[in-house]
């Protein structure tokens, strides 16, 4: 079994949708991607930086879950990193209310030694050069590496991103930050132009549409799994890639196919994430629940077709 190391914030947010209001609770990409890895029992270590503000019971938990957290700084005299949103009816759609970076302004990432050797790096979405602090950081080139990016990074840190991209080999990002990104409005040429950047897979995230895999010619698409309520939608795609480099790393299987069970795994654990706000449902999940809810994807994928 393979050992994961995951880099990115871990955060109070607030969040307001049409079901609700949270004041500050716990968030952040590192958090739900540490949470996610959690389910297949890898060993995950999550490497970020926290202020004294930052309960001490939110890093008790996340050690429960088996999660690393020697990796996480914390700045006594600094505050957390805090964000603020408000999601539209539709859910696919928010306005970001506040923005406080505090100590993730001056973050440089330090991985622990016993994680300078992990199989599989996430790289949450953070500045180009903070990731590829930590890649300069490992002992050898980690077999698997999986970058998170945003539009925000493609505005103002292009160059650093496409050194980074030069880097990794798998990127995974949203159909907007696809487009932005390569140039391309269709998604299948828009993944050829990723490729040539660097990335050996291109993984592309379409919220309750689901995900797209691309290797080279070999495409895949998982769908979304259809919910009833979706009550707070922050965290899904940290969750979705925490399942799929979690799965990964415990197969020790880095070839397309096995990408393609990751791919399930992640759009599995991220449709629990959205049922209830924050990192609350993640928290609570059950090995029994997340085998339920995979038969019910294989239902939906499945089918034997009649050709005529």
């Amino acid at each position: 079994m393979g050992k994961l190391l995951a880099v990115g914030t871990v955060a109070y947010d607030a969040i307001e949708t049409p079901f609700g209001k949270t004041d500050k609770i716990l968030g952040g990409s590192g958090t739900f991607v540490g949470l996610a890895a959690s389910q297949f029992g890898v060993q995950t270590g999550v490497v970020s930086v926290v202020g004294g503000d930052f309960s001490q019971s939110y890093l008790d938990m996340m050690e429960g879950k088996g999660i690393d957290t020697t990796g996480i700084e914390i700045v006594k005299d600094g505050k957390t990193f805090f964000w603020s949103g408000k999601y539209h009816n539709d859910m696919n759609s928010r306005d970001t209310l506040i923005t406080e970076l505090n100590v993730l302004e001056t973050f440089n990432p330090v991985v622990p030694e016993s994680f300078k050797d992990a199989e599989v790096v996430m790289l949450g979405n953070l500045h180009p050069l903070t990731q590829a602090s930590v890649l300069d950081q490992m002992n050898e080139r980690p077999k698997l590496v999986v970058l998170d990016t945003m539009n925000f990074w493609m505005d103002i840190a292009l160059n650093d991103l496409h050194e980074v991209l030069k880097r990794i080999d798998v990127i995974t990002i949203n159909d907007e930050e696809a487009r932005q990104l390569s140039g391309e409005y269709s998604l299948v040429n828009a993944a050829k132009k990723i490729h040539e950047m660097g990335p050996k897979y291109v993984v592309i995230k379409k919220g309750e549409h689901g995900a797209l895999l691309f290797n080279d010619d070999n495409m895949f698409y998982a769908p979304a799994l259809p919910l009833a309520e979706v009550f707070d939608p922050t965290g899904a795609g940290d969750t979705f890639a925490g399942g799929f480099c979690g799965y990964l790393a415990k197969t020790e299987n880095y070839s397309f196919e096995n990408m393609k069970n990751a791919i399930i795994y992640g759009s599995n654990l991220a449709s629990f994430c959205v049922e209830k706000f924050g990192t609350q449902r993640m928290e609570a999940l059950t090995k029994d629940e997340v085998q339920t809810r995979l038969q019910l994807f294989k239902q939906l994928t499945q089918f034997d077709i009649e050709l005529q």
